[in-house]
């Protein structure tokens, strides 16, 4: 995880407290996925070219690292929604350069999007079905995507769904070793073993439940939107455009690309603004304003342009 120095440090802001502005709505969302869909799996999240099985291994890894980082970030956040949607999207290489059979892969990705009327007993039978012959990197991302639906169903005290996914979530980080891409695991363990052994407390208080999460640690370090680099970060920025009341994730995702083909040429307006979003979540909707600026005069810059040649 390296910090990118190309982004403005004066425009660090102060960690987003905030929640997903769609949790009050996913209370039916029993699975480890929500009605959005895995968005960053058909590349709506700026993640197109990046995570797809293009370029080399070392530049897939690079990909997922960084959205999986961007995840960790989100989810420190408090947009424990978005930060799942990351980590779902994440698959996309990590399955592609997996040494696993496809019917190890296909029940993993049965057990991620499992619906509101799957057992309990039926996701042990898929996570017990692919714990052999998983990579720790699959079962690491499948545990935190348990983990993320843990906190949204905590925040809007769904006692059932609570223990039934941070049940799920010990199954699958329990015998993960501690190094897992450099998580700090025991602390989040410790927190789903207490939900899933006192859901009484999280009917009772689910607000205090869901702030008593601990943050997620790489290295020993608690991931913030100012620690990540440009391309987590432009991971991020259409996740959390989805979470917020402030631009929207197609908005924020055309900014992504606008940033990308700023690379090489001096112009960095874009990129600056993009990295301010995340870290100033004061001015949040001021900057997403000033995006949707840009990608209008873009847009309608490569109107013009196809219409000479209609």
């Amino acid at each position: 995880m390296t910090r990118d120095d190309s982004g403005d440090r004066d425009e660090h802001g102060s960690r987003d407290d905030g929640g997903d502005r769609d949790d009050s709505g996913d209370s039916d969302d029993r699975g480890d996925s929500d009605d959005r869909g895995d968005r960053g799996d058909s590349g709506d999240n700026g993640d197109s070219n990046h995570t797809d099985g293009c370029g080399t291994a070392d530049e897939r890894d690079e990909a997922v690292d960084a959205v999986f980082e961007a995840g960790v970030a989100l989810f420190n956040a408090g947009h424990a929604l978005a930060a799942r949607d990351r980590w779902q999207s994440a698959r996309i290489a990590s399955v592609a350069d997996a040494d696993v059979a496809g019917a190890d892969v296909a029940g993993a990705d049965a057990a991620d999007v499992a619906d509101a009327d799957v057992a309990d007993a039926d996701f042990a039978g898929a996570d017990a079905a692919v714990a052999d012959t998983e990579p720790a990197d699959q079962r690491l991302r499948r545990g935190l995507v348990a983990v993320a639906t843990t906190a949204d169903h905590a925040r809007n005290g769904d006692r059932s769904a609570v223990v039934d996914h941070a049940t799920r979530a010990l199954r699958l980080l329990d015998g993960l070793d501690e190094e897992s891409r450099g998580i700090e695991l025991e602390l989040v363990r410790e927190w789903c073993r207490r939900l899933a052994d006192d859901p009484e407390a999280t009917v009772a208080d689910p607000e205090a439940a869901a702030v008593d999460l601990p943050s997620l640690r790489i290295d020993g370090t608690a991931v913030e939107f100012e620690d990540l680099d440009l391309t987590a970060t432009l991971s991020a920025a259409p996740a959390l455009a989805a979470a917020v009341d402030a631009g929207d994730e197609e908005t924020m995702s055309a900014a992504v690309v606008l940033a990308r083909e700023e690379r090489g040429t001096g112009r960095t307006e874009v990129t600056e603004l993009v990295f301010a979003y995340l870290r100033r979540p004061e001015a949040r909707p001021q900057i997403a304003a000033r995006i949707a600026d840009h990608v209008d005069r873009d847009r309608r810059k490569r109107r013009d342009v196809s219409s000479l040649f209609e």
